[in-house]
């Protein structure tokens, strides 16, 4: 499954007719042999996802035990000023067929799935997922997200995980929240904490609910700051929501700003990993392939972190790619490509360029 995610297989045709031709290099690998078209559709089906659900969380844990600074403060928009763990909560929907995949059914004549994410944003490394159908609303799977955080910890999640009574118990445990308030809330401003707009920061305000239900769900205040935030090159109004009173509404503004780092996972994931044509229809075949992507993810990272790659996810997965079969020690060859091969840039000046037949 790794190298059909490596070679961005077409099928399981794609995947066997690679591994055969390749069958002597691939048996120097502990005697593997490649698998039969008919075996490896089987097994897609049959065997439990599972499997590599906890194969990609042992692996992640070993890699992070096997060096501390790549569990540490590897994303550059890491916000230096905190020193608690930041996670942001975010989901992801992949199209799939509708006629060959009745158990993704998402709408009248669309399938997808979909992936929870819950990503640490000082190591951009992912901390809990759930790999489900696309059927269930985002807030029904917040409690889940949110578990295992631990008191003094910070989440970011966007307006669809909001429940409310979610939100209190957050509260309760210690753990703060930046959120989005949605259009339909009826909130009651009982403070002004600032007296007229200072910079991009328009109100901050304690409010409580003026629903009867809400308050019961959620009877303490909460803050409520309205901002100015460029947005693709366009500036909007947003209003954020946090149960912290203490931190300055710009702080607040810019905490939530980090949360579209989750995005840039995301479209690492999708655009450059194998998750756009699947090897099989089945439930757990698209889970095998999701896994694999994830851990796939994690082993590139490690690499790039043990040779200091500092250029793109894409360009690593494609050198990695174009050297598969070949007899290579893959740090060295990112420690050429990476750091002394890719700090400089090719400059020339005018005077240097001649071209045959012209003075």
């Amino acid at each position: 499954m790794l190298y059909a995610q490596l070679t961005h297989a077409f099928g399981l045709n794609d995947v066997c007719d690679g591994l055969v031709h390749h069958r002597g290099l691939l048996a120097s690998i502990r005697g593997a042999s490649a698998p039969s078209r008919n075996g490896l559709s089987y097994a897609n089906k049959h065997r439990d996802a599972r499997m590599a659900e906890a194969l990609f969380w042992s692996v992640l844990k070993h890699l992070q035990s096997l060096s501390a600074g790549f569990a540490g403060r590897n994303f550059k928009g890491f916000p230096r000023r905190f020193k608690r763990v930041i996670n942001i909560v975010d989901s992801t929907t992949i199209g799939l067929i509708a006629n060959c995949m009745d158990w993704a059914k998402h709408r009248r004549r669309k399938a997808a799935a979909k992936c929870h994410m819950r990503l640490d944003l000082q190591s951009f490394l992912p901390r809990f997922a759930i790999i489900d159908t696309a059927r269930d609303n985002d807030a029904k799977r917040a409690r889940e997200m949110c578990a295992a955080l631990k008191d003094g910890e910070i989440v970011l999640f966007d307006k669809a995980y909001i429940d409310l009574a979610h939100l209190f118990d957050l509260s309760l445990r210690g753990i703060f929240f930046v959120t989005r308030t949605k259009k339909n809330m009826a909130l009651r401003c009982v403070k002004r904490l600032l007296k007229k707009p200072k910079g991009n920061i328009l109100r901050d305000d304690l409010v409580v609910f003026k629903n009867k239900k809400s308050r019961q769900d959620y009877p303490q205040p909460m803050r409520r700051v309205t901002a100015w935030v460029e947005v693709d090159g366009q500036w909007r109004v947003m209003e954020f929501l946090t149960n912290n009173l203490k931190w300055s509404p710009r702080t607040i503004s810019e905490l939530y700003r980090c949360r579209w780092a989750i995005e840039i996972f995301f479209r690492q994931i999708k655009q450059t990993l194998n998750l756009c044509g699947f090897l099989g229809h089945s439930a757990n075949a698209v889970r095998w392939q999701m896994w694999s992507a994830l851990l796939l993810y994690a082993l590139l990272r490690f690499q790039a972190w043990l040779s200091r790659w500092e250029h793109s996810f894409v360009r690593l997965f494609a050198l990695v790619r174009g050297v598969l079969w070949d007899r290579f020690d893959l740090r060295d060859l990112l420690d050429f490509y990476g750091t002394a091969g890719g700090r400089f840039r090719m400059r020339a000046t005018p005077q240097q360029a001649y071209f045959c037949g012209f003075g």
